[in-house]
Formats: C-alpha cells, sequence, structure tokens
C-alpha cells in the first residue's frame, strides 16, 4: 500500500475534485427536479386538450414541416424523442386510438411503417399552439433569447455526452 503525502497541490487537486462533484451533484439534481416539473406542468398546458406531455411530444415531431406528409418511421421517432420503443408504442398506440395519428405501410417495404398525424390530429396540433405558446412564454419569461438559445446549446452538448456514455461499445 502506497500512502500519498499531503502537498498542497494535491489538496488542492481533492479540493477541486470534491468542489466539481458538488457542483455536478446540484447540477444533476436540478436537471431532475426541472425534468419533474417540465412533465407536471407541461401536463397541466394541454390536459384541456386531453393530452399528456408524451403525446405532445410525439405530435410536435409529427408536426414538423421535414415529417408533416410522410411521417417518420418508428425507429425515427424513437432516435429523435429519445424513448424506448416500449414507451413510444404505448403513446402512438393512444393517438392512434383517438384518431390524431396513423400508421402507414411505406412504399417498397411493407414491413416498414410510418406514423404520421391525421387530418383531426393537424387539427388538434394546431388547437394546442396557443396553450403550448402560452406556456413556453411562462415558463421562459425571466430568460432573454440570447439566454434561451445560450441554454439550448449548453443543454445540447450535454446531450451529446449522455449519448456517448449510453452507447454500446
Amino acid at each position: 500500500m502506497q500512502l500519498s503525502i499531503a502537498t498542497p497541490e494535491n489538496l488542492a487537486a481533492r479540493e477541486d475534485d470534491a468542489a466539481r462533484f458538488d457542483v455536478a451533484n446540484r447540477l444533476f439534481l436540478r436537471l431532475y427536479q426541472a425534468s419533474n416539473l417540465l412533465h407536471k406542468t407541461g401536463t397541466r398546458a394541454v390536459a384541456g386538450f386531453g393530452a399528456t406531455t408524451q403525446q405532445w411530444a410525439v405530435m410536435g415531431a409529427l408536426a414538423r414541416p421535414a415529417s408533416r406528409d410522410s411521417g417518420l418511421t418508428v425507429k425515427e421517432l424513437i432516435a429523435f424523442l429519445m424513448v424506448s420503443r416500449q414507451n413510444l408504442t404505448a403513446v402512438i398506440d393512444r393517438l392512434v386510438a383517438a384518431g390524431l395519428v396513423e400508421r402507414l405501410r411505406a412504399g417498397g417495404d411493407g414491413r416498414l411503417r410510418h406514423v404520421r398525424l391525421t387530418a383531426e390530429g393537424n387539427r388538434q396540433w394546431a388547437a394546442m399552439g396557443p396553450a403550448i405558446r402560452a406556456y413556453y412564454q411562462a415558463a421562459l419569461a425571466d430568460f432573454s433569447t440570447e439566454e434561451c438559445v445560450q441554454l439550448f446549446r449548453l443543454l445540447d452538448r450535454l446531450r451529446g455526452s449522455l449519448n456517448r456514455i449510453a452507447e454500446p461499445e
């Protein structure tokens, strides 16, 4: 067993490690809290439409111009939303039952299915727009546009780091 001698340098390094751990711990707890509040308050924002935050996310992904016409495959939705197949399938099933999305066979490959908004889904998404916009405005009222962009960039970097951890080696 080798003993390390306490020098000013390694004491400072230990203090830096402890401080960095403390900041990281606080950051991840804050992200966890924010995630829970996003779910709680987001659900409240779209509850009048009978929607959940998960349904909001799926409909929002399908309402984007790039996916509006042909929809997305389940695999593409999983990658975009970063959710499990099991969770996504249950949400899609509920949206199909409500008549808001449909599953279509892709041309050329009968096994491949696309999911897209129905006409009713597009109407519902448009009706939800003002409530979602008001929610965003209230949630981000204390942030400038520049701060929102900075937060987006920082969260995007964190997502990239977490993706690298999540990828199988």
